[in-house]
């Protein structure tokens, strides 16, 4: 027990994590503000949508978005040689972050896509108990998706080798899941999730891609002939 408590002391203590936590008060205080505001909405929505059932079971996934990020986070923050990967990942969530509010702002939007549940089991309970704490506007992009795959991205560049193969293959399937679950629960829609992915590919780029090309351990001759190629067509 006193070692738990001392745990718990560390993470409270700790100066980046707190920073974070500020950080994240101030989005949601936004976010409830912006869930206050009226006037109309625009909807988003593609025939796709109206073609993917509601499935009451992928409730699951959804709701372990929440341990799933907070862990990422806390496990990158508290690692003693991952800095670097760690102000990637922070960086990456804060611009999802400011996009969706920024675009919340600027272009009011919700989705008519719900149906009406009866909660015959526990899991449509739980949808039920969800839409009534998460209204159906503010939805694009998705952070749902947006944030899952920069925490899947972490895990699979900090965890490499045989030993932690299980590992990546349960982060990819949780993250596929989750994002599969923010449809099939309805609670974006497609272009929600196509948003995110691309506003994923962009942060990538900026942040991690030129650095793994040119990372320690990376093939000298292979970067060598792509700087090559490079000058070449940048001279032509």
């Amino acid at each position: 027990m006193m070692i738990l408590v001392e745990k718990i002391k560390q993470l409270l203590g700790h100066k980046k994590l707190m920073g974070l936590a500020k950080l994240s008060v101030l989005y949601y205080l936004v976010f409830f503000l912006l869930e206050l505001r009226e006037g109309k909405l625009n909807i988003i929505e593609v025939a796709l949508d109206r073609r993917i059932p509601f499935c009451e079971y992928f409730i699951l996934p959804y709701l372990l978005w929440f341990p799933y990020v907070a862990g990422c986070v806390i496990w990158l923050c508290l690692a003693r040689d991952k800095e670097e990967e760690y102000l990637k990942l922070i960086r990456s969530l804060i611009v999802g972050m400011v996009v969706f509010v920024l675009f919340s702002l600027l272009y009011p939007n919700g989705q008519v896509l719900r149906p009406a549940l009866a909660g015959e089991n526990i899991f449509e309970r739980l949808v039920i108990g969800l839409y009534r704490v998460d209204t159906p506007t503010n939805i694009f992009p998705s952070l749902h998706v947006f944030n899952s795959i920069v925490c899947c991205i972490a895990v699979c560049r900090n965890c490499e080798g045989e030993r932690f193969r299980l590992l990546r293959a349960g982060t990819i399937l949780l993250t596929l899941s989750i994002i599969l679950a923010t449809m099939f629960l309805k609670q974006h829609s497609t272009l929600d999730v196509l948003g995110a992915i691309l506003l994923n590919m962009l942060c990538y780029r900026h942040y991690y891609e030129q650095e793994f090309l040119f990372r320690p351990g990376t093939d000298i001759q292979g970067v060598q002939r792509f700087r090559k190629v490079y000058r070449i067509r940048e001279k032509g």
